[in-house]
């Protein structure tokens, strides 16, 4: 089995090939081809924290994969990303476990790189000023994913912590991406053309009113019952509502279940990203459109990250592999390998 720290998967998963690998996972389930099961989340009451558990598979060419972890907002302004997770990949002909690998860096990639797969389908062509709302890792990751596919005239990050989102704008700035900090929410969405959601919020950020038309809207935090970065309203104004994967955005995604919740108005209809992306569903329509997506979060899109990093670690010796014949890891150097890598997939 290969073992595969943080810096074992970053080394081998970046940002073109954790694009790559989500357009996979959302093509692959639209095709039917992907077995995506309910995923297990929850906690105690009262208990800010989430468990969670998410199991799949991209296809059976590759293994099945799991992964377990916690949400903790609390982490939030300490350093520490606010989701710890570890992911198990299983041989898909043997079932044997063929690597362990640190999920927190492959959820981060992962859940950025679907965005700016989302943004590539939804927004429109001229769309130049993004505006991240999260100034924590997601955040961070957002800003690097979504200015590597399309060249903004003008980023800008906001937060509730000023001392967290000039130190994450910093950080940014550091490592050559061009962001500004934004003190005034309502005045930087009233201009944005594309709004990143990516915080654990359990009230709506915003009002539909403070859209301008053709705004795209993207949100990531709002995977649980309790969380709605956005309310029920920015979907009544939106032309499509993007999800996913339905099933699991209906049960789990608090602005749907929040508009699902009142009488007066049927339920949002919904389309599904990878029948988008197949060309099955449209996404916009025409500029003016107010279009949103709402991602849950789903097995089959660590599942396509996991069999990406694998494959390609075992390509070029990245990790610590434990064989047969060894029972103990050992930590020499002789048996271990965390060179990076940057080449292309």
């Amino acid at each position: 089995m290969r073992f595969l720290d943080e810096r074992d998967v970053r080394s081998v998963f970046d940002i073109d090939t954790a694009i790559a690998s989500q357009r996979a996972a959302f093509v692959s389930l639209a095709r039917g081809e992907a077995w995506q099961p309910e995923k297990i989340l929850g906690g105690h009451a009262g208990d800010p924290d989430t468990v969670f558990c998410y199991a799949s598979r991209l296809d059976g060419t590759s293994g099945p994969v799991c992964k377990f972890g916690s949400i903790n907002p609390g982490n939030a302004g300490t350093g520490r990303p606010t989701i710890h997770a570890v992911v198990a990949v299983l041989d898909p002909h043997t079932g044997v476990p063929l690597a362990f690998m640190d999920g927190t860096a492959l959820t981060t990639l992962r859940t950025a790189a679907a965005s700016a797969l989302a943004v590539e389908a939804l927004a429109r062509k001229e769309a130049g000023r993004l505006l991240v709302l999260g100034s924590g890792v997601q955040g961070q990751a957002h800003v690097a994913a979504l200015q590597r596919t399309r060249p903004y005239a003008w980023t800008g990050m906001w937060s509730p912590r000023p001392s967290s989102l000039h130190a994450s704008v910093d950080r940014l700035r550091d490592r050559g991406f061009d962001v500004e900090s934004v003190p005034s929410l309502k005045e930087a969405i009233a201009t944005a053309d594309v709004v990143v959601c990516a915080t654990l919020a359990t009230e709506p950020l915003f009002s539909a009113r403070s859209l301008s038309p053709g705004t795209t809207v993207v949100t990531v935090g709002s995977f649980d019952r309790h969380r709605c970065e956005i309310g029920p309203d920015v979907l009544d104004a939106s032309h499509r509502v993007v999800v996913d994967h339905e099933p699991t955005a209906r049960q789990n995604c608090g602005p749907l279940l929040a508009a699902s919740a009142r009488a007066e108005r049927a339920e949002p209809v919904v389309v599904e990203l990878g029948h988008v992306l197949t060309g099955d569903a449209g996404g916009r329509d025409s500029d003016d459109d107010v279009v949103t997506y709402l991602s849950a979060g789903l097995g089959v899109q660590d599942a396509a990250a996991a069999w990406s990093v694998y494959q390609r670690a075992e390509a070029h010796g990245i990790g610590r592999g434990l064989g047969p014949t060894q029972p103990d890891p050992d930590p020499s150097p002789s048996s271990c390998s965390t060179r990076p890598f940057s080449g292309s997939h």
